[in-house]
């Protein structure tokens, strides 16, 4: 899916009232609608709606649902800025419809410091749309704060007011906090970055058939990794193939005392699909690995660290967990790195021993992929203030070093060398503990044995890495799943993949 700005999306608005043909008023009431049936679905267990809406078209949205919702049967309350009745064209249409229900109370947003917010109340967010360009101030800005304070539950419509779409907010500012956020036809960039997407809570994004023929003629270098990219990238396993085909694997890590690195990626590379897998490390590890990856092949690497590492012809090398950085390390990576010209992967410790010298980042082969969390990557190019300049500076340095830059987060970004920028949306916070990225290391080291290309190995790589978690975390909870099982059920996502692949034939 693409990401598109607020200018490309009023483009998109735009184009489809021009083209279907369809009227501004009649595209808002199909938005509104598409809202009332998710909160239909799935808000029956609650009776009354405050709906706060603001002067402009998302508070024209909100007065649509406020009047769908009470046909449906619902109380519904709306709280307008009494002193300032001037709206946009089509909020001053759905206002006009909605004013004359006797059953629906109009209220003052001064009042909502005293409203009796029952505990089956959800408050609707209608105030501000994707148009805000500066924070909200006055009684906008104390609506927010009082609503915030407020423990029921929370729906933007389009986007938390007071939160910009396309960029970082101002420090300080005021921003509504929902627990869901019903958006139209595309992701904004602001849900997927940690400091911003916070306040979106769950995103729902609902297809308001906005004109396809714009929507694929118009260039964007920023994209969600959702199911129809994974469908394009994704290669189901032929007949008449032997090991050879699917490439090898060669993962290299491990220490005295981070054998369980080494034995994560090595799992995830099997699990993935490699046809012949090798797990280079010190014999230090040598019993471990045989017991618990007996699939896969061993190097003798050193005795407790890895002295040296062995190039084997037409092999996919993933290098750094469990590595160690210790001078003798160093100086194997290194030398490795000086006479290696293939793509390969390179995480963790692989990319400390790196960062300790600015000019070893010129050793990483073109094409090759990094896969930093962000102190890894501070390390690596220097700190930034947030997330958004994160991303920039990644973009910067992908494409002067021609790397792939696997930038690990809440909504991990995955930026080409040609500058195009995918964000994952899968996964959970289950995966925020020891181990999971190197099973992401394993992962992608696999599909690039596979013969995926970087950019698809990378985004099939972070899609699958976050799905077997998702899938773990339904089974054990976030709190309580472990990297192991995230492995475990990467089975169970390529039995999803192959039965979609083979419906679709």
């Amino acid at each position: 899916m693409k990401i598109f700005t607020v200018e490309n999306i009023r483009s998109a608005d735009q184009y489809t009232i021009q083209n279907e043909p369809i009227s501004s008023v009649q595209l808002m009431e199909r938005a509104s609608s598409l809202c009332v049936e998710w909160i239909f679905s799935n808000c029956k267990h609650h009776t009354k709606f405050a709906i706060f809406c603001g002067n402009g078209n998302n508070g024209g949205d909100g007065f649509a649902v406020a009047r769908m919702l009470y046909l449906k049967g619902f109380d519904v309350d709306v709280f307008i800025n009494k002193e300032q009745l001037k709206f946009s064209n089509d909020a001053l249409t759905n206002y006009n419809r909605l004013k004359d229900i006797s059953g629906i109370s109009l209220i003052d947003l001064h009042d909502v410091s005293t409203y009796n917010f029952g505990e089956k109340t959800i408050i609707i967010d209608a105030l501000f749309g994707t148009g805000l360009s500066r924070n909200p101030e006055g009684i906008f800005k104390e609506v927010i704060e009082v609503l915030n304070s407020k423990s029921n539950p929370k729906i933007s419509i389009d986007i938390p007011s007071g939160l910009f779409a396309d960029q970082m907010n101002d420090e300080n500012s005021t921003i509504f906090k929902a627990d869901h956020t019903l958006t139209f036809q595309f992701w904004k960039k602001s849900f997927l970055h940690p400091e911003t997407g916070i306040f979106a809570g769950k995103v729902i994004v609902l297809d308001i058939n906005l004109a396809k023929e714009f929507i694929e003629n118009t260039a964007t270098d920023n994209f969600v990794i959702d199911d129809e990219v994974i469908r394009n990238v994704f290669k189901v396993r032929q007949d008449f193939t032997h090991k050879g085909t699917y490439g090898r694997s060669i993962i290299v890590g491990g220490s005295y005392g981070k054998i369980g690195a080494v034995v994560l990626a090595t799992r995830s590379a099997l699990k993935t699909g490699s046809g012949l897998t090798f797990v280079l490390a010190p014999n230090c590890g040598y019993e471990i690995l045989q017991t618990s990856v007996p699939e896969a092949m061993f190097m003798d690497g050193g005795e407790k660290k890895i002295h040296q590492i062995q190039e084997l012809e037409n092999a996919v090398y993933g290098i750094g967990p469990g590595l160690g950085t210790e001078k003798e390390m160093e100086k194997a990576l290194l030398e490795f790195l000086e006479n290696h010209q293939s793509p390969l992967v390179l995480d963790a410790d692989a990319l400390n021993i790196i960062s300790k010298d600015k000019s070893y980042l010129k050793l990483i082969p073109k094409k090759s992929i990094i896969t930093p969390h962000p102190k890894e990557f501070e390390r690596l190019f220097g700190k930034t203030e947030n997330s958004f300049e994160r991303l920039d500076l990644a973009k910067t340095k992908a494409k002067e070093l021609g790397i792939y830059i696997v930038l690990k987060d809440h909504h991990t970004q995955v930026v080409t060398p040609e500058g195009k920028i995918f964000y994952n949306i899968t996964g959970n916070s289950g995966l925020a503990k020891g181990g999971s990225g190197d099973i992401l290391t394993g992962i992608i080291t696999s599909l690039l044995a596979q013969k995926y290309s970087e950019e698809e190995a990378a985004i099939l790589g972070v899609w699958l890495h976050g799905k077997a978690a998702d899938l773990a975390a339904e089974k054990y909870s976030k709190e309580a799943m472990q990297p192991t099982d995230v492995i475990d059920e990467i089975g169970n996502v390529f039995l999803h993949l192959n039965k979609k692949a083979t419906t679709q034939l």
